[in-house]
């Protein structure tokens, strides 16, 4: 892993930094790999309960893809093919990431970090943040599943507004068109974000991780696959060390100390 994306670690809760403070964190070709390998190692560790996407400092959370490589790594239709394949894998990992995700946003978060951002659970942002996606001004046309989650999040008007448009929304006009989900001084953004995250994490992982399974199914449109699965993960919660020790918890009046198994 190269330094333009960090991992830190604190308890239950890790923290993926885009590292490229002189450019705003772009996000080079590489980093986008970068985030998709760092991601599913975390969605694999056990004592990870939480992540937090972030930008170094606080200019950006990212300024989107890094279009100075685009001459070279996104000149025609066959390395568009190429580029796509790794910022959809990014994207994706976020997504489907069985762990709880929040996106840290101070200053600018523009272009594909958007679609960083939206494979989130959840966005918590700085006052004085901006949002956009300036597709419309390089002839893109943006991602089917970040403009689903677009959609989602803000509903079919306020996505076509932000796409065609291609303009920047300040944070007070993100937060209650519902794209970001707080919106807190930045002195208190972290404090605040790592706090509720530390919450989550005393939580029962059984139950996040079925919960989150349950809203990616309807979000894909639930079939009877997603039925099946949904089904055998509640059964098999009553089986669990989780289960035991949250219903004995409660009955003895103490924090219980849950394991994710």
């Amino acid at each position: 892993m190269s330094d333009d994306i960090l991992v830190e670690r604190d308890g239950g809760i890790a923290t993926v930094v885009f590292n490229r403070p002189k450019m705003r964190n772009a996000v080079s070709l590489a980093m986008w790999g970068e985030i998709a390998d760092v991601t599913d190692g975390l969605a694999k560790d056990d004592a990870v309960r939480a992540i937090v996407y972030r930008g170094a400092g606080r200019d950006a959370f990212a300024s989107g893809a890094d279009i100075s490589e685009f001459t070279e790594n996104r000149k025609d239709t066959q390395t568009a093919l190429a580029y796509n394949k790794k910022t959809e894998a990014a994207y994706t990992s976020i997504r489907l990431c069985p762990k709880p995700t929040v996106a840290m946003v101070f200053g600018f978060c523009m272009g594909g970090a958007m679609a960083l951002a939206m494979g989130c659970d959840l966005r918590f942002a700085a006052g004085g943040s901006k949002f956009g996606i300036p597709a419309a001004r390089l002839s893109i046309i943006y991602g089917l599943d970040p403009v689903h989650q677009l959609v989602d999040l803000v509903g079919p008007a306020y996505a076509k507004d932000i796409l065609y448009s291609a303009r920047t929304l300040d944070a007070a006009e993100a937060f209650r068109i519902g794209f970001i989900q707080r919106l807190v001084p930045a002195s208190e953004l972290e404090a605040y974000t790592y706090d509720y995250l530390r919450t989550l994490a005393e939580n029962a992982p059984l139950s996040i991780r079925g919960t989150k399974a349950q809203v990616q199914a309807i979000f894909e449109g639930v079939n009877e696959e997603h039925r099946k699965k949904l089904f055998e993960m509640g059964i098999e919660t009553f089986n669990s060390h989780d289960y035991a020790e949250g219903t004995r918890a409660f009955l003895e009046k103490r924090k219980p100390g849950f394991k994710g198994k």
